[in-house]
């Protein structure tokens, strides 16, 4: 299994290793990016799900309110039902997604064990839960260090920013550069999220 940033030894590795390999992120490896880990489990993968095609800024909102009514485990999520998550700002896709997640009985602690493309495979078979999603959670509660969520926006606006492209790249076009970021691609995000963070002045994922 490819190696788990847990930790900045970890993280700092990966850096100098990519810098040495890639001029452009050279330019940015330093300071170290945030590790960016959150707890693996359901609430990690809800707040990916809301998330999704939402500002960093509507999405924070939105998880404020639902950590505010307790809303972060699957059996007070099922409780809560149609109505509880629409009043914390849920659209109805998601609410569906919400509720599909919190019955669905996911072994989150079974997925540590897994390789990276069977952890995302696994993901992607719950209600909504596209490849993006799968891989912000493989990248940030797993620690995933050679995955990269290729179809971020904010990745790809950074990627753009930093090698001076005419226009972003296509998640199939930020792949491509990325597979001579590997073994270190989820390092390259955080790499990539740092930038966007000091050229935009706001965060690329929340």
């Amino acid at each position: 299994m490819a190696e788990i940033l847990d930790d900045i030894d970890t993280l700092a590795r990966g850096a100098a290793w990519l810098a040495a390999t890639d001029p452009g992120l050279a330019r940015i490896a330093t300071p170290l990016p945030p590790l960016r880990r959150r707890a693996p489990g359901f609430a990690t993968l809800l707040q990916a799900i809301i998330g999704q095609q939402v500002s960093t800024a509507s999405a924070a909102a939105i998880w404020a309110r639902l950590e505010g009514a307790g809303l972060t485990a699957p059996a007070p999520v099922a409780a809560a039902g149609e109505e509880g998550l629409r009043a914390c700002g849920l659209s109805r896709p998601k609410i569906r997604y919400a509720l599909a997640l919190a019955g669905a009985g996911t072994d989150f602690d079974a997925l540590a064990d897994l390789p990276d493309e069977e952890v995302i495979a696994r993901l992607v078979a719950l209600p909504g839960i596209g490849r993006w999603t799968a891989e912000i959670y493989a990248t940030v509660a797993l620690g995933r260090a050679d995955v990269i969520p290729a179809g971020d926006l904010a990745l790809q606006e950074a990627t753009r920013l930093l090698y001076g492209l005419s226009e972003r790249p296509s998640e199939a076009a930020l792949r491509d550069r990325a597979l001579a970021w590997s073994p270190w691609r989820g390092v390259a995000a955080r790499l990539l999220w740092a930038h966007y963070a000091v050229e935009k002045k706001r965060e690329g994922v929340t």
